[in-house]
């Protein structure tokens, strides 16, 4: 029997997952369709909206600054209603696990760099550590993480004029693991409490950890830690920690792999189960099958067999640049699966700014989309009559300069998603 459903989604991130959740609140049947690990596993957690526009900023509400951007950005193709939508069904998602939802104004979170970030929705586990609060702040790093140096933090954020004391103290973790063990190995030890010696006596490690802590507290009354406090148990790990230090802990989101993305992606992949949308992942879309203007299947490569997947509407959610959804040769620039319409100058080196830091045109690469997020073609007109297109693959915004993304793949994933949905 085909595989036949009323929506397929190609793409598991933020977009996607958003995009087919969407689409799920009728009674549509909806197919996800991911072929590598979802890239919020290499994000902060972080759910930016926007905090640069145009190059300026930060921004303290990014409502405000939305009449600023181009015609062509997302956002102004969909509309504020569709950021508050998005923001909404995440909230939805997460529950107790974000904050951020009671006010339109940007947090300042610190990242492992010593930046201070706006942002619309951060983890639970980050909430103590917001630049506004004027606390005195303890940056702990460990050693044996090279690429997070607690005291560089400190500094960066002194130099930031952040308005509270801070330093950092560079620490030996409980317990020693081989030199290429991943921050996932830390966050296990702490999960499982695992038996450490220390002092003279064996102990868990989240107690040998706040013994190790303790004497660098010199007065401060939160503490920061690398994101590692724990998966399946972060809040119990942390709350721990808080009991022994006698101080409120939180963590500073890193690069990859990313215990906040990790545990984003589990809440939205639960999200999607309880949802009923059934979840295909491992197998790449490598073809697809049209009638007239109108799509009619994609075509998943499974161990060399192509297995169609049948569906009245389509939503193409597979990432930029980065995530592949756009690919590019010395020659031209094209959308990897459809092969959509992607502006750009047939001249490769205007791709590029000459300044490293400039405005760079290939950074808004994308697929053109109109208000309701259709696929368009070179003359404006829908590439498929039933194709969507959601998140990082749709050009128009630099969003890692605005500090955009999250909030652009939430807008257009629901504005796609309903859309599907609203023309079964």
């Amino acid at each position: 029997m085909p595989i036949r459903e009323d929506v397929v989604v190609v793409g598991g991130g933020l977009a996607g997952s958003m995009a087919a959740l969407s689409a799920a609140e009728t009674d549509a049947s909806v197919r996800l369709v991911s072929y590598k690990k979802s890239t919020l596993r290499f994000a902060s957690g972080l759910i930016d909206v926007l905090g640069y526009p145009n190059g300026d900023g930060p921004v303290s509400n990014p409502y405000a600054a939305l009449g600023s951007l181009p015609d062509d950005h997302p956002y102004s193709l969909v509309g504020e209603q569709a950021i508050r939508d998005g923001l909404a069904l995440f909230d939805e998602v997460t529950g107790d696990r974000y904050r951020g939802g009671h006010t339109d104004a940007n947090a300042l979170v610190p990242t492992y760099g010593g930046t201070v970030k706006p942002t619309a929705r951060y983890p639970e586990a980050s909430a103590a550590g917001l630049a506004s609060d004027d606390r005195p702040m303890l940056v702990v790093g460990l050693r044996s993480r090279t690429e997070f140096d607690a005291r560089l933090v400190a500094d960066h954020l002194s130099a930031a004029g952040v308005p509270f004391d801070v330093h950092g103290a560079e620490l030996s973790f409980p317990r020693e693991f081989r030199a290429d063990a991943k921050i996932t190995r830390y966050a296990k030890a702490l999960d499982k409490d695992e038996e450490v010696r220390f002092g003279g006596r064996s102990v868990g490690t989240r107690e040998a950890l706040a013994e190790t802590v303790k004497p660098r507290l010199k007065g401060a009354e939160r503490v920061g830690f690398p994101s590692m406090l724990g998966d399946e148990h972060a809040s119990e790990v942390r709350e721990e920690l808080e009991s022994q230090l006698g101080a409120e802990v939180f963590e500073i989101p890193m690069g990859p792999p990313s215990l906040p993305g990790l545990r984003l992606e589990d809440a939205l992949f639960s999200a999607l189960d309880d949802a009923g949308v059934r979840i295909s992942t491992g197998n790449p879309v490598v073809d697809y099958e049209t009638d007239g203007d109108e799509l009619q299947a994609v075509y998943v490569d499974r161990k060399r067999t192509r297995v169609p997947y049948h569906a009245d509407e389509f939503v193409l959610a597979t990432g930029g640049l980065v995530g592949k959804g756009i690919d590019s040769d010395r020659e031209r620039v094209r959308e990897s699966i459809f092969g959509c319409h992607v502006p750009h100058s047939s001249d490769r080196y205007d791709w590029f700014d000459e300044e490293a830091f400039g405005e760079h045109p290939f950074a808004k690469f994308g697929v053109v989309v109109d208000d309701r997020m259709r696929v368009l073609d070179a003359d404006d007109a829908p590439q498929f009559s039933n194709l969507r297109a959601a998140g990082a693959v749709v050009g128009g915004a630099d969003s890692t300069a605005e500090k955009s993304s999250s909030g652009v793949s939430l807008a257009t994933g629901v504005v796609a998603g309903r859309g599907a949905a609203a023309s079964i």
